[in-house]
């Protein structure tokens, strides 16, 4: 559910600056300065061009985000943060599938202490969350998180395991074909990208989209545009919001960067942000969101 979802023209020069060159060459020079391209023609062509660039290779496209307010830590304290937080994180992602268990529920049920009056797949979801979040900390802490397929794959097994027709692999890469379609907060529907035999749309999607991060410096602005995108895609059967937070999570922390919470008080701007992923590919508002979302350091 990125990335996504100006400039005033030069005038010629005005004022007392109104001599004219003293030789004919310099002349000439002054004015084919003057009659340069417009600034603005440029930017506009340029910020269309971008725009194709960025659907073509990543499915979505996003105008000029700050990523900064996204605290810089170190990978180690940023773990830290992430363990000390980790039951609101996971109550977060579950209640904003609509899970009916709270906080202090939660709280008790990873303690290993079970929440009578709930249902068993509500218990369960809990249980996957907390397993595939525990397994991106580990990997991180091993220093062996990276952002790619096997990794996607592995998480989102772990995470689905009770939900998904076909866990821990792309759409069409199992026997069962079709999936994909969105059913939008404002009640629209979106259908979902065909997998192509095997599957072999959607790896090649997602390689081309992996292919774009690698070119991104910032490691703030590859894991949020990856959320996005990955979200806009649908590469699973189910559970695509949640694997998708769990890689920006790990790409986040993996480069010394605190996790990004998404809070259910929240959750309307959230769903607003993704009915506009979904219907025009344009990330901004999500990207915006999700930096408003950067978590607040506890020490």
């Amino acid at each position: 559910m990125s990335d996504s979802k100006r400039q005033i023209p030069a005038t010629a020069a005005r004022g007392t600056d109104r001599g004219w060159a003293q030789t004919a060459s310099e002349y000439v020079k002054r004015r084919t300065t003057v009659a340069a391209p417009r600034p603005a023609t440029l930017s506009a062509r340029d910020a269309a061009a971008r725009r194709r660039e960025q659907l073509d290779l990543t499915g979505i496209t996003w105008s000029e985000v700050d990523f900064s307010p996204i605290p810089t830590s170190t990978t180690d304290r940023a773990r830290a943060r992430f363990r000390a937080r980790l039951p609101e994180l996971i109550w977060n992602t579950a209640a904003l599938e609509g899970n009916a268990f709270t906080l202090p529920e939660v709280r008790t049920l990873l303690d290993g202490v079970t929440v009578g009056g709930r249902r068993t797949d509500d218990e369960r979801q809990i249980l996957a969350l907390s397993e595939a979040y525990s397994s991106l900390d580990e990997v991180v802490a091993a220093g062996g998180f990276t952002l790619d397929k096997v990794t996607s794959d592995r998480l989102h097994r772990e995470l689905a395991l009770h939900e998904s027709i076909e866990s821990g692999h792309f759409r069409g890469q199992g026997s069962v074909q079709g999936g994909g379609s969105v059913r939008l907060s404002n009640g629209g529907f979106v259908e979902g990208l065909d997998a192509g035999a095997n599957g072999e749309t959607l790896v090649e999607l997602h390689q081309n989209l992996l292919g774009h991060l690698a070119t991104i410096p910032d490691a703030r602005q590859r894991a949020l545009v990856y959320n996005a995108a990955a979200t806009r895609y649908q590469f699973y059967f189910d559970g695509n919001k949640r694997t998708a937070r769990l890689l920006m999570t790990g790409e986040l922390m993996t480069h010394g960067f605190d996790a990004v919470n998404i809070p259910f008080a929240r959750r309307l701007e959230y769903n607003l942000a993704l009915d506009t992923l979904f219907e025009t590919a344009d990330a901004t508002e999500l990207l915006n969101f999700l930096v408003s979302c950067a978590s607040v350091r506890l020490f």
